[in-house]
């Protein structure tokens, strides 16, 4: 056996040459990988899909072929293509981290270097540094946490059980190839070792899997119970005015939805606002849309009465952008909703449909 392999290493690393997924930022078992790549990849990923997320790595790259051209594209431009990835403190964050690398001449290769870049933290600076610089990391994604609990059968719910499971992880990690193991690991949760049904007898760790050996595999990892999401309302207004533009506001740089354009609304609290068009950005003949708009947070649920309206005059503070363009100006997805809805109330269909 090589130096510094497990057989659990040895065996995942001889079925990731063979299966490794064929992704837009992944490179060939053994080959060295380019860290713009990874990064981006590693970015765009966090609690987002793989496949929601293949279409926006590839804008990015042919829009920006490297860091250096990423760092000096306007931070427009880098929000506007990031809408609808959400968690947008991240977009904010990348452009943040190309302009330091740039800064740099190039990309740290360690761990601690990588955590010095905005939005970099501890996975996703052990995601590069494994996997483009091979040094010896361990990143431990959700993919990878399924596997180590039901390799080594532990029934600790997370999140509790993560401390011991990235214990476990670093400790199955080789000397070479870390970041192919990484990666096989990722693969194996995504494909095989899945969370429901997972597919055990194709499983080329099956033998030395504790979980599968009790008959538990399908039940780990386990889980605490969640706390209820709490509940939050307002009011969103729809302006459109005789020129045919619809009055939009850029939102602060920081916190939620931070510096991109949203619909005007009322505050978001426990309940909508008792007399929500007191607060709206204009006086109007406003039209109720028939529906609400709800929109589901990562720490809350939010339900939006929207209210439309026809002006003549454009008096309310804000941008008013004309309605050809707001389908491509990087609203937001609670924001696309609020302006089909209070478009359609007013006859306007087809928004969000180019």
């Amino acid at each position: 056996m090589p130096p510094g392999r497990s057989p659990v290493s040895r065996k995942l690393l001889a079925w990731y040459d063979v299966h490794a997924r064929a992704l837009p930022w992944r490179y060939r078992p053994g080959v060295k990988a380019d860290p713009y790549r990874v990064w981006l990849s590693e970015v765009m990923l966090q609690q987002t899909t793989v496949a929601a997320v293949k279409t926006y790595f590839q804008r990015f790259t042919a829009l920006w072929p490297t860091v250096f051209d990423l760092a000096a594209a306007p931070v427009d431009d880098v929000m506007r293509e990031w809408a609808g990835l959400g968690y947008y403190s991240r977009a904010r964050n990348l452009h943040a981290a190309a302009k330091a690398v740039a800064a740099l001449g190039g990309f740290p290769d360690t761990e601690d270097g990588l955590r010095a870049l905005p939005g970099v933290g501890p996975y996703t600076a052990a995601a590069i540094a494994a996997i483009a610089f091979d040094r010896k990391a361990s990143p431990v994604d959700g993919n990878i946490e399924r596997v180590v609990a039901r390799l080594f059968a532990v029934e600790t719910p997370l999140p509790a059980a993560k401390p011991d499971l990235k214990a476990r992880a670093a400790a199955l990690t080789p000397d070479r190839r870390a970041g192919d193991f990484a990666q096989a690991l990722m693969d194996l949760g995504a494909t095989i070792c899945t969370p429901r049904s997972p597919a055990c007898p194709l499983c080329p760790l099956n033998d030395g899997c504790k979980a599968y050996a009790d008959g538990i595999a399908a039940a780990l990892p386990r889980r605490a119970p969640k706390a209820a999401r709490p509940e939050r309302a307002g009011a969103a207004f729809v302006l459109l005015s005789a020129k045919g533009n619809v009055l939009v506001r850029r939102r602060p740089p920081k916190g939620l939805l931070g510096g991109m354009l949203e619909l005007p609304s009322t505050p978001w609290g426990p309940s909508s606002p008792a007399e929500p068009l007191a607060l709206a950005p204009q006086t109007a003949s406003w039209t109720r849309a028939a529906d609400q708009v709800t929109h589901v947070f990562t720490h809350f649920r939010l339900t939006l009465d929207v209210y439309a309206a026809r002006v003549g005059a454009e008096t309310a503070e804000g941008l008013w952008l004309p309605l050809a363009d707001l389908d491509g100006a990087g609203l937001p997805s609670v924001m696309r909703k609020i302006a089909a809805a209070g478009l359609g109330a007013l006859g306007v269909d087809g928004f969000g449909r180019g």
